[in-house]
């Protein structure tokens, strides 16, 4: 079994399969502060590492990103392996585009009972013409997408008029870039945009019945 980290009750209601981001691994300080404010006896959280962030952790040297076929094959084997009957399938960046991009044809081939999708990488941020967000315009699992307000990646400004499919419901996160931190003078702490995103993701959850 890959290793991963582990937080919250292993016989929790709810299990969050948490991915990490294109530069950093399961580790990193925004998914592990995260997890904390999400983990306790009602959820579990697992953290994973993609293939070559678990080659990096074993040498040291940094790697791009696998190919999007192979991200895609270790989302699929990880919610194999943890398969839950209330699993949310969560990422940050990359790791939430992959596990959106499991839906690209409207089908819900995981039987996920949600999405949760950390800050969406719509385009790179010097490079606004590459769009890369359509599956979430026809997605039908319910997804909760949670994007600071300036993130690069895709701005609340730009965002304004797309067209998400009524299965997604956005939260944005006040004057947050793309690790919802935002600058002193929005006189809101990046803590506090992290408390109001573990928060929003409870209450999307808790929306969420149980299936039969």
């Amino acid at each position: 079994m890959p290793e991963v980290i582990r937080e919250g009750a292993v016989d929790a209601p709810v299990r969050i399969l948490l991915a990490h981001g294109a530069g950093a691994g399961m580790d990193h300080a925004f998914l592990a502060e995260l997890s904390r404010l999400l983990a306790g006896p009602d959820i579990e959280v697992v953290r994973f590492n993609f293939p070559y962030m678990s080659k990096r952790a074993l040498d040291g040297k940094r790697r791009p990103p696998d190919r999007q076929p192979v991200l895609l094959a270790h989302w699929r084997q990880m919610a194999k392996e943890f398969a839950h009957p209330r699993l949310f399938l969560a990422g940050k960046s990359m790791g939430g585009r992959m596990a959106a991009e499991l839906y690209q044809d409207g089908e819900d081939e995981m039987n996920a009972a949600g999405l949760l999708i950390l800050g969406y990488p719509f385009h790179p941020p010097a490079n606004p013409d590459r769009w890369r967000g359509d599956v979430l315009k026809q997605i039908k699992t319910p997804t909760l997408l949670l994007q600071g307000e300036r993130d690069t990646f895709g701005t609340r400004a730009e965002l304004a008029d797309f067209p998400f499919s009524p299965a997604v419901s956005v939260h944005w996160l006040t004057d947050g870039d793309h690790g919802f931190k935002p600058r002193k003078s929005s006189g809101v702490s990046e803590q506090e945009n992290l408390r109001q995103a573990a928060g929003q993701i409870k209450n999307f959850i808790a929306t969420i019945p149980m299936r039969t």
